[in-house]
């Protein structure tokens, strides 16, 4: 099982941009679809954006769709989740989760999660 961790999140301004990534302790993430959730309080954990295991495709929740990108870097190990144009409404906690051979779809079975990393979008 993998040991995922998040990094990059922070206070940001509506409007602005953060890069979160997530590694699993200097171990390839090629071979594992990654996730992105997010939990705000009070509420479902909601799909964000997910990649396939070697990266071929993506897919976004609708509410991210057109402001935020994931990608993957095979030689730095890992996933990042560009996120532009901020609102206050994607404030959240984020986490990364990892699905051996997966696909991209938000809705299969992620074994491995990471701790989550804390994004505020605020004036």
């Amino acid at each position: 099982q993998l040991q995922l961790v998040e990094s990059g999140g922070g206070l940001v301004q509506p409007g602005g941009s953060l890069r979160l990534s997530c590694v699993a302790s200097g171990r390839t993430l090629d071979y594992y679809a990654i996730g992105w959730f997010r939990q705000a309080p009070g509420k479902e954990r909601e799909g964000v954006s997910c990649i396939s295991s070697r990266g071929g495709s993506t897919n976004y929740g609708d509410s991210v769709k057109g402001r935020f990108t994931i990608s993957r870097d095979s030689a730095k190990k890992t996933v990042f989740l560009q996120m532009n144009s901020l609102k206050p409404e994607d404030t959240a906690v984020y986490y990364c989760a990892a699905a051996f051979l997966g696909t991209a779809t938000m809705s299969q079975t992620f074994a491995s999660w990471g701790q989550g990393t804390q994004v505020t979008v605020s004036s």
